[in-house]
């Protein structure tokens, strides 16, 4: 059956069945065939289908809806721009999803708006409207400034109405969070318990490397050096990607010990792999893990507000950045090299979990000397 038509069977009683033939769903019908099994198209219904489709994916070119099927084509006849085609597969899915939600309530809209200043108003007022969800409210933003770029630059519109509008998502928000020693061991023993252990290397290889969650699964044996893991990001920086150096510590040199002994399929060459011995994919790996840090019950509470929120895989990347500040003894500057976050991020993670750790040891120590 061709990809989007829609047939629905209809039963008749001592007749042959009905199939009822839509162009999509919820879309015009095409054809009407009764059938014991379900029927291939005709020409004729060939014929209709191609008229609909064309006239459905007809599209006014002086809308941002035109401009927004030049940058990201769904066309199969039509390739997407250069741009696009760019983008890791991760950032098109999330930027594909913000893509729709522009294109619902902004894809009527003339272009030639687009290019009066006072249309930045309007996309700040949207992204407001959203910002119960900050970080999504912000991908909002992000994407429309993309795609009206990708306009700028082709002569489309003469303003970017989207550039220059702040962030509400803080990274500070999340500064302070960072998965525990109880909260792994909390994970691991869920895993096993959900027969989900092929998840726990994941997690353990994420907090001795920092590694964002595309790269972890991305990860192959020919990255790993004598000294340090060197591997060229999948996510890019400033529209450039960089390659991410990991110095190996003694924790991670064991790791990546047991995880050469893994049982995998022949030519699999990632260093994680699932349980069927195959490489992960980004999807897979991330609902797996979710999926049992849920059941795990794995929150981070603010103490003076007590609201409950789920720590992300992405939270780990603080506590390797604290193994970085203890076990390798880095400088606050070198961490922030090897993480790519700022210094002032890296010193609040030392305020917090390194220099606040001593202390209660120091102290500790000095009660135990006093009592005996």
């Amino acid at each position: 059956m061709i990809r989007g038509v829609h047939m629905v069977r209809a039963e008749r009683n001592g007749k042959l069945p009905v199939w009822y033939i839509y162009a999509w769903r919820g879309g015009p019908r095409i054809g009407r065939v009764e059938s014991r099994t379900q029927p291939l198209l005709t020409h004729q219904q060939l014929a209709a289908l191609k008229e609909h489709l064309d006239q459905r994916n007809a599209v006014d070119p002086t809308t941002l809806r035109s401009l927004i099927r030049e940058w990201r084509s769904q066309n199969p006849d039509r390739p997407s721009s250069p741009e696009w085609e760019a983008l890791a597969d991760g950032t098109k899915k999330t930027w594909g999803h913000a893509l729709d939600l522009i294109e619902e309530k902004w894809g009527e809209v003339p272009l030639s708006l687009w290019s009066d200043p006072r249309m930045t108003a309007k996309v700040v007022a949207w992204r407001d409207s959203r910002a119960d969800t900050p970080r999504g409210a912000d991908i909002g933003v992000g994407t429309l400034r993309a795609l009206l770029e990708f306009g700028r630059l082709r002569g489309r519109v003469t303003f970017n109405a989207a550039a220059s509008i702040p962030t509400l998502y803080r990274n500070g928000q999340r500064a302070a969070i960072i998965w525990t020693d109880e909260d792994m061991e909390r994970f691991a023993q869920t895993a096993k318990r959900l027969d989900r252990p092929h998840v726990i290397d994941g997690m353990r290889l994420a907090a001795l490397t920092g590694l964002r969650r595309a790269d972890l699964v991305t990860l192959e044996w020919s990255h790993v050096g004598d000294t340090a893991i060197r591997k060229l990001a999948l996510k890019s920086s400033r529209r450039k990607r960089q390659y991410v150096t990991v110095p190996i510590i003694a924790d991670l040199r064991s790791l990546l010990d047991e995880l050469r002994d893994r049982p995998r399929k022949d030519g699999v060459t990632t260093v994680l792999v699932n349980s069927h011995g195959a490489p992960w994919s980004g999807d897979g790996f991330g609902g797996t893990f979710n999926r049992v840090r849920d059941e795990a019950d794995i929150v981070h509470i603010n103490e003076d507000t007590k609201e409950r929120k789920r720590k992300h895989l992405h939270d780990i990347r603080g506590t390797f950045c604290t193994k970085l500040l203890t076990e390798a003894a880095l400088s606050d500057e070198e961490a922030a090299g090897i993480m790519g976050w700022s210094v002032a991020q890296v010193a609040s993670i030392r305020r917090i979990y390194v220099d606040q750790s001593s202390l209660i040891s120091s102290i500790a120590q000095r009660m135990a000397n006093a009592a005996g």
